[in-house]
């Protein structure tokens, strides 16, 4: 079975954007920013909730194209209708069963992308295998928590740090059954 992955930023104080969806503190180029997006070429699925996708639209993202053109995409929404979805767009209902659905049938591990809340919600649920932290130094004081109002207590395993100049790291973590 294949694993989701959160493959997400974050400041030290465990925000995944400063107020207002702020992410400008955040590295936006450099080894460690190389080195995810390398990974990202390994997944072939990713799952997010609605804002996060609706979060790509500043950045010139059309409303039912891919985020990320080699992968298929499921958005998590009750809410968020679009017509014209590209062939790889999928919108789904909030449902675990669908998630599992999805992870049973993923060719590649799962990339979940952003979104503290959904995070959260799959956290809660016990369906994030996998956290991958590009932890990055700044404090933030405020913002997106890395798993929203999640009050889910889990315990993870380092299984590999990978340190960059600029003082980011990417920190990988398997999730302790």
């Amino acid at each position: 079975m294949q694993k989701i992955v959160y493959y997400v930023a974050s400041s030290l104080d465990g925000f995944i954007a400063g107020p207002e969806d702020d992410i400008s503190a955040f590295a936006l180029q450099g080894a460690g920013v190389e080195q995810y997006q390398t990974d990202l070429l390994k997944f072939r699925t990713v799952i997010m909730g609605r804002r996060t996708y609706e979060f790509g639209f500043q950045y010139g993202l059309q409303p039912g194209q891919p985020a990320y053109p080699h992968m298929e995409h499921y958005i998590f929404s009750d809410t968020l209708k679009i017509e014209n979805l590209a062939e790889n767009v999928h919108l789904e209902p909030r449902s675990i069963d669908r998630v599992k659905a999805i992870r049973d049938k993923a060719g590649t591990d799962i990339y979940l992308c952003g979104g503290g809340v959904f995070a959260g919600w799959l956290l809660e649920n016990g369906l994030i295998d996998q956290l991958k932290l590009k932890l990055n130094p700044v404090v933030l004081g405020g913002g997106v928590p890395l798993f929203g109002d999640s009050r889910a207590s889990v315990k993870w395993g380092l299984r590999e740090q990978k340190v960059f100049s600029d003082g980011l790291q990417i920190l990988t973590y398997n999730r302790i059954k």
